[in-house]
């Protein structure tokens, strides 16, 4: 059994309108520092599987099927094994 931890985020190349809006709400709240902010999404998969090799496939299968726009957006993920 392994735990997919799957990361996708906008490609550079795409404007990101909402971490642009939360980059003045930090300044606005007088948090001051922040150059950029880049808004993605984070996913837990528990997949099935003996073999790392498989699980991989399974977890690119799932993002470039369902999770992922691959005209704007790329992703990364971890395998976590032996999670029960």
């Amino acid at each position: 059994m392994f735990k997919a931890k799957i990361n996708v985020t906008l490609k550079e190349s795409v404007l990101d309108p909402q971490g642009k809006t939360i980059l003045n709400a930090l300044g606005t709240l007088g948090i001051n520092g922040a150059q950029d902010v880049r808004v993605g999404k984070y996913f837990e998969i528990l997949i099935n599987s003996e073999d790392r090799n498989k699980a991989e496939q399974t977890v690119r299968q799932c993002c470039e099927k369902l999770l992922v726009n691959p005209v704007i957006e790329k992703y990364s993920f971890e395998l976590e094994e032996g999670v029960r």
